[in-house]
């Protein structure tokens, strides 16, 4: 059976839970591991939260992939926010202009296979994940 593409927008709080369910049951449905969906499912809270925290809308798009016979799955969350000024500094542990403890993005990039980030000023942020497993 082949695994569709997969569609959450995010505009609220409930959102992000939301969008952590369909990480997490697509995860199991292909047949990762379960540390791998837990994994991808926390890394996706944290995207989808900075989505409601700085740009205040975006969206999720799941996709799976197969590599042989493991499993994985690409998420891509975007917004068109007011975008990162520094991505460099953004990647930095401990760094954050929002009051956290800013080990979000650094943190999301180690709990996954790829990571990739891009961000325009004024024009927002796009994130790419893989996580195989």
């Amino acid at each position: 059976m082949k695994e569709s593409i997969q569609r959450v927008r995010i505009l609220a709080e409930a959102d992000t839970v939301r969008a952590v369910l369909t990480v997490r049951e697509a995860a199991e449905r292909i047949g990762m591991k379960r540390s791998a969906g837990s994994a991808v499912a926390t890394a996706v809270s944290e995207l989808a939260t900075n989505v409601i925290k700085y740009a205040g809308a975006g969206r999720m798009t799941l996709r799976p992939l197969r590599n042989g016979s493991q499993p994985g799955l690409e998420v891509v969350v975007e917004d068109y926010g007011p975008g990162i000024i520094d991505v460099e500094q953004a990647m930095t542990d401990r760094v954050s202009t929002g009051g956290t403890l800013g080990l979000g993005l650094p943190g999301t990039r180690r709990l996954v296979d790829e990571f990739e980030l891009e961000s325009k000023p004024g024009e927002g942020t796009r994130v790419r994940i893989v996580k195989w497993g």
